[in-house]
C-alpha cells in the first residue's frame, strides 16, 4: 500500500511540474514528431472520396477496417489493437449521410456489441453527423443498401449522456442482435469533457456492459473525426486496463501508448489541452484501480447524472443531418470534405479550419490549476483560459519516420 501511495504521489507530482512549467505543449509535438507517418493510398481514390467526412483524416491502408459482403469495401475506420491490455476498437469517423448503411454493415460483421458516440449531431451549427439511429418518435430505421433494419428498444437519458438498446437486424437472413449505444451529449466541440469524473463515470458505466471485453467484437467509437475525443476516450481505458493488469500505476507511460496507438490512426488526439486532460483522467481513474472503491461512487455524486439534461442549443436552421434511409447510400453527395486540423498532405497546418471539433494544433496554452482533488470537492471546476499562438507554431514541420 506504502509502494502505491508513493507511485501516486510521484505521478502526481509530475503531473503538477507539467502544469507548472507549461510543458504540455511541447510534450504534445514531440508526440506528433514522434509519430508514424503510414500510408492511406485506398482513401484517396476517386471513388471514396465521398466517403471521408475531411480531407485530412484517413484510415492507414494497413490497419483499416475492410467491408465484406460489398462491392467496394471501403469505410473510413481504424482498427486499434492493444495486445497487452487485449482490447481493440474500432475508431471511425461520424457516419456521413450517404455512409450509414456501411456504419452498420461493419457493425454486423465486426460482431460489435457497443457504440460509444462521442459528439452531437449538430455542434455549433456544423453537422458533425448523420443521425445513423431512430429517435424516440420514429422507433425504426431501414437501409436497403446495406439491407439492414435499426429498432430502438429502449433508451436511458442523463444529464450528460445517453444510453440505448438498439437491435441491429439483417434483412437478408432475418438475425437480430442487440446492439448498445453510449452517447457522451455534453463534451464540448472542441476542447474537454467537464472534469474527469464525469467521463470516469461515463467510462465505467461502458466497462460495466462488458462491450469492451474480449467477449464481443470490436467496440466502435467515434466523434466526428474519429480522432480527438475518441482518441482520448481510447487512450484513457487502455492506460487504466494495463495499470489493473501490472498492479503498478507508474509503469504505465502515457506518451508510449499513445503512440502505439497512433501508428493504428493517424492524429489521435487532437490538442494539448486533450492531452493533458487525458493525463488527469488517468491519474484520476489510478484511485480506483489501485483499490479505492468509494471514488467511483463520487464519480457518480459529481458527475450529477441524474439532474435535468443540459438543454440542447436553439434549433440550427440547417436540414436536420439525417441518413437516407430508404435510399441507396452513395446515390448522393457524400464527404464534406472538410480538414479536421492536424494532418495535411503538404505537411502544414492553415490559418483557419472548417472543423470545430476540436481547436487546431497549439492553439491553446495552458494557465489552468489542476483540481487537487476530483473525488473530494464537488464545488471544485476546471476553469479553463485559452489564447492564440503565433501562426509559426501552426506551421511546424514533422518529422517524417518509417513506413509501417
Amino acid at each position: 500500500m506504502e509502494q502505491t501511495d508513493a507511485a501516486t504521489k510521484k505521478m502526481d507530482q509530475e503531473f503538477e511540474e507539467m502544469d507548472s512549467e507549461g510543458r504540455w505543449q511541447k510534450l504534445y509535438y514531440e508526440i506528433r514528431n514522434q509519430s508514424h507517418e503510414c500510408s492511406f493510398k485506398v482513401a484517396k481514390y476517386p471513388e471514396n472520396r465521398n466517403r471521408n467526412r475531411y480531407r485530412d483524416v484517413s484510415p492507414f491502408d494497413h490497419s483499416r477496417v475492410k467491408l465484406e459482403n460489398t462491392e467496394n469495401d471501403y469505410i473510413n475506420a481504424s482498427l486499434v489493437v492493444m495486445e497487452e491490455a487485449q482490447r481493440s476498437y474500432i475508431l471511425t469517423q461520424g457516419p456521413l449521410r450517404n455512409t450509414c448503411g456501411h456504419f452498420w454493415l461493419m457493425i454486423w460483421e465486426q460482431k460489435t456489441k457497443a457504440v460509444i458516440m462521442l459528439n452531437r449531431v449538430i455542434e455549433k451549427g456544423s453537422e458533425k453527423c448523420a443521425q445513423y439511429w431512430p429517435t424516440a418518435e420514429e422507433r425504426e430505421m431501414a437501409f436497403r443498401d446495406t439491407r439492414f433494419l435499426v429498432t430502438l428498444l429502449s433508451e436511458d437519458t442523463k444529464s450528460y449522456y445517453t444510453t440505448r438498446v438498439l437491435e441491429l437486424q439483417n434483412l437478408n437472413t432475418g438475425e437480430k442482435r442487440e446492439i448498445y449505444h453510449f452517447h457522451y451529449t455534453t463534451w464540448p466541440d472542441f476542447g474537454v469533457p467537464e472534469s474527469p469524473a464525469s467521463f470516469l463515470n461515463f467510462l465505467f458505466k461502458v466497462r460495466e456492459s462488458g462491450a469492451l471485453g474480449v467477449d464481443h467484437g470490436s467496440a466502435v467509437v467515434h466523434c466526428s473525426a474519429g480522432i480527438g475525443r475518441s482518441g482520448t476516450f481510447s487512450l484513457v481505458d487502455t492506460c487504466l486496463v494495463l495499470m489493473d493488469k501490472r498492479k503498478d500505476q507508474s509503469s504505465v507511460d502515457i506518451k508510449s501508448i499513445l503512440l502505439k496507438m497512433r501508428k493504428y490512426r493517424m492524429g489521435l488526439i487532437q490538442t494539448p489541452d486533450q492531452l493533458r486532460f487525458s493525463y488527469m483522467a488517468v491519474l484520476e481513474g489510478a484511485k480506483f484501480i489501485m483499490g479505492d472503491s468509494s471514488v467511483q461512487n463520487q464519480w457518480r455524486e459529481l458527475s450529477k447524472e441524474d439532474q435535468e439534461p443540459i438543454s440542447e442549443s436553439p434549433p440550427s436552421t440547417q436540414p436536420q443531418a439525417r441518413c437516407p434511409a430508404e435510399r441507396y447510400n452513395g446515390n448522393q453527395k457524400g464527404g464534406q470534405q472538410e480538414e479536421a486540423g492536424e494532418h495535411k498532405q503538404d505537411g502544414k497546418i492553415p490559418a483557419q479550419s472548417s472543423c470545430k471539433e476540436q481547436e487546431l494544433d497549439g492553439s491553446t496554452t495552458h494557465k489552468r490549476r489542476r483540481e487537487d482533488s476530483i473525488s473530494k470537492s464537488a464545488a471544485t471546476k476546471m476553469a479553463q483560459s485559452k489564447s492564440r499562438s503565433n501562426d509559426s507554431e501552426r506551421k511546424r514541420k514533422r518529422t517524417k519516420t518509417s513506413d509501417c
